[in-house]
């Protein structure tokens, strides 16, 4: 239990725990309760998320992360505790050392506050790392070489770009484009036509069941009930896999230009590598069916999924966290 070390994936949905010689030990959502008149913490991920849009005036449940930047320090400073004191058990006089994925474009300022507040929660040494790199090294791509490796991590929030060298990033890029937006823009297409309204786990349920980037050959159809916005009763209709892809046809198209223009920005030595080796896809929303080749069709270059692409930050997280000498030169320290 000494010198144990934890690495956390901090995302805009949901965050993961891993803790070395245990792997993964955690995944909750990235909610918190808070009670507004005694400014304390009520409930932390699964238990607040069922606050959602349930609690009493003196109670909120937020995200503390919006769009993959963190929006609430305090909350976040909170979450990072309780996730700590949770892996760490009754063996708490022990500090751990603590490694936290960051969005790519995080100022000076915002990843200070991310490592103040992992030494607040009770962290020995905090570590940062960019979370497209950390992805990139959870993918398996050989980041320590002198070639180039573009990874795209499409998250809940956003979406990060970037070509990856010698353990850094050569150049990167990201759009606030990701599986919350998809769910966003599914919600607001069936409200539009149909005048039903649904919840964002619902939406989430029709984009994963028969949700595509490109219209499929073979149309499938999905009952969907909510409440209807004229009556307030009950409505159950049905929607088509080819109707859903062509409302997040915009969103995804989003995505495919900020992955272009970080490929126009490219030198021309790693643009060569990335043509021959491809664009590698990590996080929850490159499981969305097609979305490979509506990419690929869109920059020209071929597109392949990561193994375990939900996974691939946190499997860098515990990569970088085991190898600290190697890894230290892409760290961001106090």
């Amino acid at each position: 239990m000494f010198g144990k070390k934890i690495a956390i994936d901090l995302g805009t949905a949901n965050s993961l725990v891993y803790v070395s010689g245990r792997g993964i030990v955690l995944r909750e959502p990235t909610v918190v309760a808070v009670s507004i008149d005694e400014e304390r913490v009520v409930a932390v991920g699964s238990e607040a998320r069922e606050m959602l849009g349930k609690t009493p005036e003196n109670i909120t449940a937020t995200k503390p992360l919006k769009d993959g930047v963190i929006a609430d320090y305090v909350v976040t400073e909170a979450l990072l505790r309780y996730f700590i004191n949770k892996v760490m058990g009754r063996y708490r006089f022990v500090r751990p050392d603590v490694i936290i994925s960051i969005p790519a474009g995080a100022t000076s300022v915002e990843a200070r506050a991310v490592l103040e507040a992992a030494y607040s929660a009770g962290a020995k040494r905090a570590f940062l790392i960019p979370e497209p790199l950390a992805a990139a090294i959870g993918a398996g791509l050989p980041i320590s070489e002198p070639s180039g490796n573009m990874i795209v991590n499409i998250g809940g929030g956003t979406t990060e770009i970037a070509i990856v060298s010698l353990y850094g990033m050569v150049v990167h890029g990201s759009v606030r484009v990701g599986g919350n937006v998809l769910d966003e823009t599914i919600a607001t297409h069936i409200r539009r036509k149909y005048g039903l309204v649904i919840g964002d786990n619902t939406a989430e349920r029709v984009k994963m069941e028969i949700g595509q980037a490109i219209s499929p050959q073979k149309d499938r159809m999905m009952e969907v009930k909510g409440r209807d916005s004229v009556t307030g009763f009950p409505k159950t209709i049905t929607v088509s896999a080819s109707e859903i892809a062509g409302c997040m046809a915009q969103p995804l198209t989003q995505i495919a230009q900020a992955i272009k223009t970080v490929l126009e920005k490219t030198p021309p030595e790693l643009s060569s590598d990335i043509i021959d080796k491809g664009i590698v896809l990590s996080g929850g929303t490159a499981l969305l069916g097609d979305l490979d080749k509506h990419i690929s069709e869109y920059t020209g270059v071929p597109v392949h999924i990561a193994d375990d692409p939900l996974l691939c930050v946190v499997k860098g997280l515990s990569k970088a966290l085991d190898n600290l000498d190697t890894f230290s030169k892409s760290m961001i320290k106090r």
